[in-house]
Parts: C-alpha cells; sequence; structure tokens
C-alpha cells in the first residue's frame, strides 16, 4: 500500500504535464489569433466566410471529401507540396481561424487542396458559357502570353549589337544555334533574369511549349477554363472526362436534369459525349452542389504572412541580392 500513493502520482502528472504541453500551452499559444492587418487596416486576411462556403464546406465533409483530400501545405523540410506548386508557402494555424471544423484531411488520394481557389482562372480570361458554345481551353496556343511571346520573338532588338559581342547579346542567335556546335572564344553568354525570356520566346512558337500549368490534371478540349466554377462541376459530375484514370467517384447525385423550357440555363453543364443530355434537355446543380463549388473556390492560402516565409518573396529577394554579370564576364561591383 505505500507504494500505491506514489504510482497515482505518477499516474497523474504524467497526464497532467502531457495535458499543458498538448492543449494549454498550444492554446495558450495560437488559440487566439486575429485576423492579419496592414497598418492602414484595409488588407486583412483572413476574412470571415459566408453562407454558401459555409454550408458548402458541411457537403464536402458529408460527402468524404477530406478522406482522399489534404487542405495543408507541408513545409519544404516535410514534402514536396510547395515544389509541386500546391502553394507559395506553408499553411499556418492563421489560415484556419474561421473555419469550424478544420478539414485538415486524412490522406491524399489526390491533389492537395488548399489553394485551388488561387488556380482559378481571372474573370477577364474566363470567357462566360453562351448556349451551347465552348470556351477555349486554359493553355491553349493563342493565349494571350502565347501570343505576347510571339511577338516578342518577331520584334527586332532595338539596338544592333556589334559581331563580337553578338553570340552574348543577342538572344535570337542562342536560341537558334545548335547545341552541339561549340560557340566562339569570346565572353560567355549574358545569364540575366531579363535576357532568359526573350531567348525562351525567340523559339518557333509552334514548336515551344505552352505556358507552364499546374501539372494535374491536363486540360481537354472543349472543356471550361480550368479551375473555374464551370470547371469544378463538370469535375464532380464525370471525373473521368477531364482525367480518364482519376479514381475519384461521380457526385451525379448533386445535379438535376430538366426539360429546357424556353432558354438553356446559364448554369447548365458543358458536358459532351455519353455525358451530354438528350436533346431538349440539360443538366443543372443543385444549391449544394453550388455550395460545394463556392466552398472549393474559397481555399485560398496564397496571402503572405507575417510569421511563415514564402518562397516567392525569397526567390525574388535572392535574385535581386545576387550580382549581374558584367560584359566581360566578371560580377559588377
Amino acid at each position: 500500500m505505500k507504494g500505491l500513493a506514489p504510482l497515482f502520482l505518477g499516474i497523474f502528472g504524467t497526464f497532467a504535464f502531457s495535458w499543458v504541453g498538448l492543449t494549454l500551452i498550444p492554446n495558450w499559444q495560437i488559440g487566439h489569433l486575429n485576423p492579419q492587418s496592414d497598418e492602414e487596416g484595409t488588407d486583412i486576411y483572413p476574412m470571415p466566410q459566408s453562407g454558401m462556403v459555409t454550408r458548402g464546406a458541411r457537403v464536402y465533409a458529408a460527402n468524404g471529401c477530406n478522406y482522399c483530400h489534404s487542405e495543408q501545405v507541408r513545409a519544404e523540410y516535410s514534402g514536396a507540396d510547395i515544389e509541386r506548386k500546391w502553394g507559395d508557402r506553408r499553411s499556418a494555424p492563421r489560415d484556419y481561424i474561421f473555419e469550424r471544423p478544420v478539414l485538415l484531411g486524412k490522406m491524399r488520394m489526390g491533389q492537395d487542396l488548399a489553394n485551388i481557389g488561387a488556380r482559378a482562372p481571372k474573370e477577364e480570361e474566363s470567357p462566360s458559357p453562351t448556349g451551347g458554345a465552348s470556351p477555349a481551353p486554359q493553355g491553349a496556343a493563342a493565349s494571350p502570353s502565347a501570343v505576347a511571346s510571339a511577338k516578342a520573338a518577331s520584334s527586332p532588338p532595338a539596338t544592333s549589337p556589334s559581331p563580337a559581342t553578338a553570340p552574348a547579346t543577342s538572344p535570337g542567335a542562342i536560341a537558334s544555334k545548335p547545341p552541339a556546335s561549340p560557340g566562339p572564344a569570346g565572353p560567355p553568354p549574358s545569364k540575366s533574369p531579363a535576357a532568359a525570356p526573350n531567348a525562351i520566346g525567340a523559339a518557333s512558337p509552334a514548336a515551344s511549349p505552352a505556358p507552364s500549368a499546374p501539372p494535374w490534371p491536363e486540360q481537354t478540349a472543349g472543356l471550361p477554363p480550368m479551375y473555374s466554377a464551370a470547371w469544378h462541376h463538370v469535375h464532380l459530375y464525370s471525373p473521368r472526362s477531364i482525367n480518364f484514370d482519376s479514381n475519384m467517384p461521380s457526385y451525379r447525385f448533386l445535379y438535376e436534369t430538366r426539360r429546357i423550357t424556353d432558354a438553356r440555363s446559364s448554369d447548365a453543364l458543358q458536358l459532351t459525349g455519353s455525358d451530354a443530355p438528350r436533346e431538349g434537355w440539360e443538366i443543372v446543380p443543385t444549391y449544394d452542389a453550388k455550395c460545394l463549388v463556392a466552398y472549393m473556390m474559397a481555399l485560398n492560402q496564397s496571402h503572405p504572412l507575417k510569421e511563415v516565409r514564402s518562397t516567392g518573396a525569397s526567390a525574388a529577394s535572392s535574385s535581386a541580392a545576387s550580382p549581374s554579370p558584367a560584359p566581360g564576364g566578371q560580377p559588377a561591383k
């Protein structure tokens, strides 16, 4: 009996220290976080969620989406989430102060959705569907960035370089030169950040790849712009129409098929092939489907935070701090 009191005291101390370390201290550190704002109080992040977004989170959890998708970008030392372009920084506790409950996820059968709303196209770049027309897919050859690259390639340089320095200063000569033939003796080619885009743009627009886009999924011709609201509806209704080897279940019960009475609804899904409804009918999203898409469009952790280092900011600072090479090949002092 003499050893019973120390035993209970040790058990109580173990649970007490665990509770203090895992519950009390974290709640004292991050349990009362407020939104971040600038000095003027205009740039506030995060903002409270709307009613549709809150209902969409409940639809998201009710359909088990958090079993296959996470909503947390890991740090660079613990994963390759930032390298996969799932975010510019790791997730922080301040990102979730308005989420109840926080749907961090259990595993990753699909991609991380913490910044799925940040990948949506801009409103001016997202054509609104009219009738049965299908907008041009994102990443097509006629995109504004591709046109700008073609113009940059076709426009002559402002100054004509001398023959002695042409290999170092003419991006067109660098891009058109075969890689196997060595260059003439002289200063090495310039590697300044301003010359790299011109060298890329000097290549043939038909042979050059499209501008960089998220690695998954691939844009399919005839579908709405990737990660737009219309694209999300098509993906929820028929995942295999976008990614043929996807194991995501179809959520067709969130949509209804109805007869077209006067004109085709602006919310009607743009479906092709066997998924398209028969003549005179259309497939439109229910209110729960609209709330679910509104929730996914609201997932955006791209706003910089003071307590988290952003990879984009660090890359910009490192490029600004690195000295640019002088014409003679030596770093400028």
